[in-house]
């Protein structure tokens, strides 16, 4: 039998991008091959996210695009996978385009599904039922042995990888869907994360990033010994070939977070890069989104943070627009950034999820052009932050990973001699544009700045 082609496309979070390499690896050893080109594809998987209804709607969008295709191939299997398809189950099914529906927990069952639906010509449903239930032991099985089976570099950075160290949430943000489509918190076995990022280094990979919703909740009791991040980052640590570690996203949180810090601060792999989403500055809206912190808790956590690694960079999250959201509480919030200092900030508009606790009891009552014009502001606030952080690096040699080629010329060709533009990273993730060889993606270089911009960097190799 012919190779049969599958094209992948992935919307959403980190997590999202790991479960589509893994689906690709997975895939690729039951004998498909990997095509970027939707037309020459047999069959296309849709990874999908539900956080905002923006992803939402492309996806829907995209559906509406392969309906054409598909006119022509009626052969062609459509495939939605990932947080939409848990959400919203054998509704996408009504869809004529779209022949096979499967959770995140059920991407081991992929390639099976598709074989299914190729040779039966029906369609498939693969969910979890009760998907705040505890986990079955099968199930949590078929996914640790989907992990540690498909783990690999990542493809457009084979030096680096992303590791998953837990899945699910347990925190019921009241705007956030999350809880609903990744189930309760589990996390990994420390061995098995350990085993898998042992071969990853034998690999050849040089950076791991450890994933969770709330990463910094990871807890695993082994015999008599409670696992912490901390406890992992400093097992990761001891691991040769890996040189940098990083772990995205945290939670606001006091349990563990000095430990953490100092993990960070003890053990020259773990990156001085701390991503913990604020997402607003009002305690009486942080109430409303069920945040469990202040302002002032959140902020001390910075200070401690700082004191107990000088040097650190961090980032945060923002949703402005959140239902009966002031301009006193928007102000409270921009007072919040301006105390952080934060390296970036993402900030979003607020849009009601389906499900969540905020769109059952709560009006979405602040008009779109408020939401835009604080949206505005705030970035506004945050540019001229980062601008004056990345002025303090003009002149300075900083180590970088580099990625490769740029994908847009921030630099005076002509000044590069025959190298082209490449992209790399700090440890304090800032972007580092610079002329090289290609011949340094994938490994760790030196630049020095010349000059900067409020989210990039750009300077001369040494």
């Amino acid at each position: 039998m012919d190779s049969k082609k599958v094209h992948i496309k992935s919307f959403g979070c980190q997590m999202n991008k790991l479960d589509t390499a893994l689906v690709s690896t997975s895939l690729e050893q039951a004998g498909f091959s990997i095509t970027e080109n939707v037309k020459d594809a047999d069959v296309v998987l849709i990874n999908t996210c539900s956080v905002r209804e923006h992803a939402e709607q492309r996806v829907i969008s995209h559906i509406g695009h392969l309906k054409h295709i598909k006119e022509s191939k009626p052969d062609m299997i459509v495939g939605i996978i990932g947080c939409m398809a848990q959400r919203l189950g054998d509704k996408l099914l009504e869809h004529k385009t779209v022949n096979i529906v499967c959770g995140p927990a059920q991407i081991p069952q992929i390639a099976a599904l598709i074989t299914q639906a190729q040779e039966q010509k029906k369609n498939e449903l693969a969910v979890t039922e009760h998907i705040r239930k505890a986990v079955e032991e099968n199930e949590n099985q078929a996914l640790e042995d989907f992990e540690s089976a498909y783990s690999n570099e990542d493809e457009r950075n084979p030096a680096q990888a992303f590791v998953r160290i837990m899945r699910g949430c347990n925190n019921f943000c009241t705007y956030c869907i999350v809880p609903y489509v990744r189930g309760p918190e589990v996390s990994r076995p420390p061995e098995t994360i350990l085993e898998q990022i042992r071969k990853l280094a034998d690999n050849g990979v040089k950076q791991v990033t450890l994933l969770g919703q709330t990463v910094n909740s990871y807890q695993y009791k082994k015999d008599s010994k409670v696992w912490s991040l901390a406890d992992l980052l400093l097992a990761v640590n001891d691991i040769n070939g890996i040189e940098w570690i990083k772990f995205v996203t945290n939670y606001p949180a006091e349990e563990y977070f000095e430990d953490i810090m100092h993990a960070m601060a003890d053990s020259p792999k773990v990156c001085k890069y701390l991503h913990m989403p604020a997402q607003s500055g009002s305690d009486r809206i942080l109430k409303a989104m069920n945040r469990k912190y202040t302002a002032a808790g959140y902020l001390e956590l910075l200070d401690k943070a700082r004191s107990i690694v000088p040097g650190i960079a961090i980032a945060g999250d923002f949703i402005v627009g959140f239902p009966d959201e002031t301009e006193e509480d928007f102000q409270d919030t921009v007072k919040l950034v301006q105390k952080a200092q934060y390296r970036n900030a993402f900030i979003f508009k607020y849009s009601p999820r389906p499900g969540t606790t905020s769109e059952k009891r709560l009006e979405d009552t602040i008009p779109d052009e408020v939401k835009q014009r604080r949206n505005v502001e705030l970035l506004s606030v945050q540019e001229k932050i980062s601008e004056e952080l990345s002025k303090e690096y003009s002149g300075k040699e900083v180590k970088i990973l580099v990625e490769g080629l740029s994908k847009k010329p921030h630099l005076n060709s002509s000044e590069g001699g025959n190298n082209p533009q490449l992209i790399g990273r700090t440890e304090t993730d800032y972007i580092v544009v610079f002329n090289g060889p290609v011949s340094l993606a994938g490994k760790y270089a030196w630049v020095k700045i010349t000059k900067s911009s409020p989210l990039t960097l750009f300077g001369e190799l040494i």
